[in-house]
């Protein structure tokens, strides 16, 4: 009511057209009664035309215009002779009168423009209500103040139930649990909760019981009436629409669901509008939403000429249905969709699907029809068939319309022999496929735009036509671990975007030409035995992600007369091994690339890996190079930099200025970070030097490499106002930690807050040698007074913890939602694991200390810094689902999307700002 009341401001003298819309017997004219009983003593002259639909289709507008006229003008006997007298005999009588008019449900537009033409039709401070169910209408007309009608939450549909049912008395015996399944059924909606709560009035709970039964079994009848009116009123192919959604696609994605649609011929678009405006399905987070009894409106619908024989249905969603209709043989033409998911392996009739010739939409999973399946209809515009049993398709089978087919699993041999005349096909998958061995020819599919030929196993030959895809966008050949060579003609292939070829373990070369797919984005070349990179590579300008995980190279074959040979020349092949790059100049939309495990020797990385200077990402873990190339600080965009594993490299160069996590992992040679390495102007950083003991065996107490990193950063960060953390081997406390204790917590005094910039926290840890970090974490809380303040740290680590390690974080004021520090300060630390505390696992030691601008005893001392500017919320970390890594939940772009955890790293970070404007 308030929200309506804001649009008629009923004291201004403007005119003013107010909507109010939903969806059948939520409550639209009551609501309008409610305002008009309230506000017409307000206004000159006062009309209410109820059911304006109704009478207009039964008696004409006229009538409806003589009612309004004779309201407001209080004259009887008014006759009017026509719709277009009637429009300008209101607009010549009521202009100059302040009126209330309420004109409910109205369906047309051509209701509005010969009842409430236009605003000038009404005297000043005029006020006209429109109840409709398509708020398209009131759009059109011009109607710009439209209230929405909500359904009723639980209490208040309670309240109204108990009112209806006992005059407004909560029963007290077996009736409240009737009462909430009641409630439950209607769904926040008035009407059904009035109509069963008159007719369960005054009835035994015996009778309440007997009623609520059959409503499982079919809706109420006076509620479905109320509901099918807005069905009614759509054409055909809308009708098509709902019907679909009601029986399939509730709760489905919708641009999922629009291209079903669309290759049915349904244009959903327009009709997925169409219901919105008419109230009979929402859209939520991209998913289409329906009121439960509009779904069951829509099943009855379907039902309603052949209760008991669903043989004759248009749709079957329901197990039982499905079976028995394909277990007897009992389907007909009337059959248009079939869209169920097995549980549990079932046999079937294949014969049952030659009689449903009009089948256009076919998912199924886990049936195993019994006897050959000669015949599926052409009518077919989508199949999906998990587990298709047959060794290929029907002979007969041409859907010519089809434009996804999907069999995932399946027992395929051979999809179609010769050329089959696909034209409208723009998604094939036949993943996980494994009696597969060759592809199909493609030249009668010329618009396919998805190929997923992930997981097929035996798959020895991809067929040549496949370059003739011109509208290819994703190709995905993951895993197909007997295939020996790919298309030459893939430079053909203009569109191509997306180019898998990931544990392709015996493919040793790519296309030459590959330069040519000037479109390509992704490509992923992961675990396969290629140890030369085409210099034509450098010409995909538009590649984002590039993958080459795992490729190690397989040493050239030994003939058996160079065995001696190789006996007496042992190493003459060991570098043949490292794989062969190009130079990476041309690559400047590159943001994230993968080295990762590829036996990378000293001198292998190209030296002009500068010049990518849209990198974001970069993994060259498990690698065996001693160095890196100085050109790496170039780099200006990297924020993540991954060297887990590599046990040779003995220094790390000066980094990128926006890094903000370094994981260095077992890097167990490493003794030197340059003296020109400053750390990240990024407001955030994380390193990762777990394992690395040679790089603190030098370090003196007063000089310890984390405190001087840390300090560092801050004086290199522009404000003081974000995290850095830190993990390397150690097993103390820094002296100059004033506040520090054995175990897991330490108390404090309160910081003063003058100069207050934040908290330095530390620990010592002890993790045992067998445990699993990949669901680890480190968590701190600081508590003063009645205020505290938690945060926790994903402990980042996938190999096994040699000895006690250190982590030290900087935590600014800005963190903390108080800025009045009162009384002790106490900080506790726990480790967890998979989310409950790890009792092996322990915190040795742990000290807190605040920082300040200007301080003594400290590592700041003498040193001047900014003040603190802060955004505080805290955010999580995002798995993604390329490949394994942990990414930064703040991150933004390829370089975050592209890696996923695996066992070489993570970012260590699990909370931090949510807003970092500058990244």
């Amino acid at each position: 009511m308030e929200k309506m009341n804001g649009y008629l401001e009923a004291g201004l003298d403007d005119v003013r057209f107010i909507g109010i819309c939903g969806m059948g017997g939520i409550g639209k004219t009551t609501l309008a009664k409610v305002l008009y009983n309230t506000l017409k003593d307000q206004f000159e002259a006062s009309s209410f035309l109820a059911n304006v639909r109704e009478v207009s289709v039964t008696r004409g507008l006229v009538p409806l215009q003589e009612q309004l006229l004779s309201e407001v003008l209080m004259e009887r006997n008014l006759i009017i002779w026509d719709v277009h007298k009637g429009i300008n005999l209101i607009r010549w009588r009521l202009c100059r009168k302040r009126v209330l008019v309420v004109l409910d449900d109205v369906d047309q537009l051509e209701q509005l423009q010969a009842l409430a033409g236009n605003h000038d039709w009404f005297g000043f401070g005029s006020r006209i209500i429109i109840t409709s169910r398509d708020e398209h209408v009131l759009k059109s007309h011009g109607v710009t103040n439209i209230y929405k009608v909500r359904g009723l939450d639980y209490v208040e549909a309670l309240q109204l139930f108990h009112l209806k049912v006992s005059n407004g008395k909560q029963p007290t015996d077996y009736r409240v649990e009737l009462s909430k399944y009641v409630v439950n059924y209607a769904g926040g909606l008035p009407l059904a909760i009035e109509v069963l709560g008159s007719f369960l009035c005054g009835r035994s709970v015996e009778e309440w019981k007997s009623a609520l039964n059959r409503l499982q079994e079919a809706p109420n009848e006076k509620v479905l009436k109320v509901l099918r009116i807005s069905y009614d009123g759509l054409d055909r192919r809308d009708k098509e629409i709902f019907l679909d959604i009601a029986c399939f696609f509730k709760g489905k994605d919708e641009d999922r669901v629009r291209k079903k649609l669309d290759s049915c011929g349904f244009n959903s678009d327009i009709g997925i509008r169409e219901l919105l405006d008419k109230s009979l399905i929402t859209i939520v987070n991209n998913k289409l939403w329906m009121h439960d009894l509009l779904q069951e409106m829509g099943w009855e619908i379907v039902r309603e000429h052949h209760s008991d024989k669903p043989g004759k249905w248009s749709r079957l969603w329901l197990y039982k249905d499905v079976y028995h209709v394909l277990s007897k043989n009992m389907g007909t033409d009337a059959v248009e969709a079939i869209i169920v998911d097995v549980a549990e392996m079932t046999q079937l009739q294949a014969k049952s699907f030659s009689t449903m010739s009009n089948l256009r939409l076919l998912e199924i999973n886990n049936v195993y029809p019994s006897g050959n399946l000669e015949y599926l209809s052409n009518n077919l515009r989508y199949l999906k068939w998990h587990g298709y049993p047959f060794n290929s398709l029907p002979v007969s089978f041409r859907p010519e319309k089809l434009f996804k087919l999907n069999l995932s699993s399946s027992r395929i041999k051979y999809l179609w022999k010769g050329i089959k005349p696909l034209k409208e096909l723009k998604s094939l998958n036949l993943s996980h496929s494994c009696n597969l061995i060759r592809t199909p020819d493609f030249t009668g599919v010329p618009n396919l735009e998805q190929l997923s030929l992930e997981g097929c196993t035996r798959l020895l030959e991809v067929h040549q036509s496949v370059g003739t895809l011109k509208r290819l966008i994703l190709l995905n050949l993951k895993d197909c671990r007997n295939l020996v060579s790919f298309p030459k003609n893939v430079c053909l292939m203009k569109s191509l975007k997306i180019l898998c070829l990931c544990g392709c373990l015996k493919l040793e070369k790519l296309p030459q030409d590959l330069g040519e797919v000037e479109c390509l984005e992704e490509l992923d070349v992961g675990g396969t035995a290629i140890r030369q990179i085409p210099p034509s590579i450098v010409q995909l300008v538009n590649l984002k992600i590039f993958s080459l995980h795992g490729c190690k190279g397989q040493p050239p074959k030994i003939l058996s007369s160079d065995f001696f040979l190789s006996l007496l020349l042992p190493n003459k092949n060991s570098d043949s091994m490292c794989l062969s790059f190009p130079r990476f100049t041309g690559l400047s939309s590159l943001q994230t690339l993968d080295l990762s495990d590829c036996n990378l020797l000293e001198g292998a990385i190209p030296f002009d890996i500068g010049s990518l200077f849209s990198l974001e990402a970069i993994d060259l873990s498990g690698n065996n190079f001693v160095s890196l190339p100085s050109s790496i600080n170039q780099l200006l965009k990297l924020k993540i930099f991954c060297l887990e594993r590599c046990r040779n490299l003995k220094s790390l160069p000066e980094l990128p200025p926006e890094i903000v996590f370094v994981g260095a992992e077992d890097c167990t040679s490493l003794e030197t970070i340059s003296p020109s390495a400053k750390l990240s102007r990024s407001p955030n950083i994380a390193l990762n030097f777990l394992n690395c003991f040679k790089l603190v065996e030098d370090q003196v107490s007063k000089d310890n490499l984390a405190v001087t990193l840390m300090k560092q950063w801050l004086l290199e960060v522009p404000n003081c106002s974000s995290q850095f953390h830190i993990f390397l081997p150690g097993n103390e406390i820094p002296r100059w930690f004033r506040f520090q204790n054995i175990g897991g917590s330490v108390t404090m005094r309160a910081p003063r807050l003058d100069n207050f910039i934040g908290f330095a926290v530390c620990a010592v840890l002890s993790l045992p040698r067998c445990m699993d970090r990949f669901y680890s974490e480190i968590r701190c809380k600081l508590l003063w007074g009645e205020d505290d303040y938690k945060f926790s740290v994903a402990i980042p680590s996938f190999t096994t913890i040699e000895s006690d390690h250190l982590w030290l974080a900087y935590l600014p004021r800005g963190t903390f939602k108080t800025q009045c520090f009162r009384g002790l300060t106490k900080a506790s630390f726990n480790i967890f694991y998979m989310g409950e505390e790890f009792r092996n696992a322990s915190v040795k030691m742990c000290g807190v200390v605040p920082l300040y601008t200007e301080v003594e005893d400290t590592i700041y001392k003498g040193q001047q810094l900014w003040p603190p500017i802060w955004n505080p919320g805290p955010s999580g970390l995002r798995r993604r689902s390329i490949r394994n890594f942990y990414t930064l939940s703040w991150l933004e772009g390829n370089a975050a999307r592209s890696f996923q955890p695996r066992a070489c790293c993570g970012c260590m970070l699990k909370f931090w700002p949510s807003k970092i404007h500058d990244i």
